[in-house]
């Protein structure tokens, strides 16, 4: 059971999470709003998937996210010879004990970093599919826990197809969100070799917040309150996916899980206590368009998951924001007046 004392107040959250995005931002020239995705996956108790061209920052911006928090950090490159058991780990017999010892594998960390995940067999990426949802690794009939937090962030590369495996569905379906960090802008191009010409700034960081930290944050937003509109809204928006004729695969209720828990950190980051239609607004593309599967006839006529999302975003009708309708704030948080970031 949850007590006030296990979440920190939302001035404490805005306070580290301002601290961790300068510290990612330090790093990543020019991309607020990715990084912004990123610290919201976090305490959402979601996985990130960052899928862009090559030499983009993806394995950058992991790598800053993780370093970042005092915290275990594992990296994994994933190549077409890793073994599940490379990433779940293994039972090895002890001559002198006379008993298997689990050896944990690269999995057994806060933060994972899996880079160039879709280059691995299909039965190496399914290794991950228990502990990206129910957070705990089984092997040889013994269930292990994995820590706390508890994040993946897996990058891959979506136009090289080469040597490539692309991930399945209901592997897709367990990260919380996608994003693509896309080119930079000429000024934070410039800026990046001014830093980045002579030295490695990853080099340079320091952790500014710790595990335990985070793990208040996570409570504190798990406590953000949800008006029945705003979760009928979310509900209607992942119904609407299930119907709609260009695409012939829709989310999961797990999607709709998954907005609305992203919508909880928004509104916890932008100081509230309480989640808006627009937070879910916010977040529709990049929770739900990496789980649809466009029809062939909408592929031959170029139409993407995101444009589809975005028309249902249109068409769904926006409820009424809990202020306007006179519903009750969340509780056990601080009094002060909410602020953005």
């Amino acid at each position: 059971m949850t007590t006030y004392d296990d979440r920190a107040s939302l001035s404490d959250l805005t306070a580290t999470v301002e601290r961790v995005r300068s510290s990612v931002e330090g790093v990543i020239e020019g991309k607020p709003e990715v990084v912004r995705l990123s610290l919201t996956v976090l305490l959402a108790e979601g996985h990130l998937l960052i899928e862009d061209v090559p030499g983009v920052g993806k394995t950058m911006l992991a790598k800053a996210l993780a370093r970042s928090i005092d915290c275990s950090v594992r990296r994994i490159q994933f190549t077409p010879d890793l073994l599940p058991s490379d990433i779940t780990g293994v039972s090895i017999w002890d001559q002198q004990r006379r008993d298997f010892e689990f050896k944990p594998g690269a999995i057994f960390a806060q933060i994972v970093i899996g880079d160039e995940i879709n280059r691995a067999s299909p039965k190496t990426q399914s290794a991950l599919l228990e502990s990206l949802e129910e957070r705990q690794v089984t092997i040889d009939g013994q269930t292990y826990e994995l820590p706390s937090p508890f994040m993946v962030v897996a990058t891959q590369n979506p136009v090289e197809m080469e040597g490539t495996y692309p991930l399945p569905e209901a592997q897709r379906d367990r990260f919380m969100a996608r994003v693509s960090i896309g080119y930079p802008s000429a000024e934070a191009e410039l800026q990046m070799l001014d830093v980045h010409g002579g030295v490695n700034p990853l080099d340079d960081l320091q952790p500014v917040a710790h595990a335990h930290d985070i793990v208040k944050l996570v409570e504190t937003v798990r406590g953000v309150h949800v008006a029945e509109s705003v979760r009928r809204y979310a509900v209607d928006l992942v119904a609407a996916t299930r119907t709609h004729p260009d695409l012939r695969l829709g989310a999961s209720p797990r999607a709709t899980l998954h907005l609305l828990r992203a919508a909880k950190a928004t509104a916890a980051l932008s100081g509230r206590e309480y989640a808006l239609p627009d937070d879910v607004q916010a977040l529709a593309v990049a929770v739900l368009a990496h789980r649809l599967l466009p029809t062939a006839q909408a592929q031959l006529n170029r139409r993407t998951a995101e444009q589809v999302v975005e028309e249902i975003l249109q068409r769904t009708p926006v409820p009424a924001s809990p202020q306007q309708s006179g519903l009750p704030m969340g509780r056990g948080f601080g009094q002060q007046p909410p602020r953005r970031l």
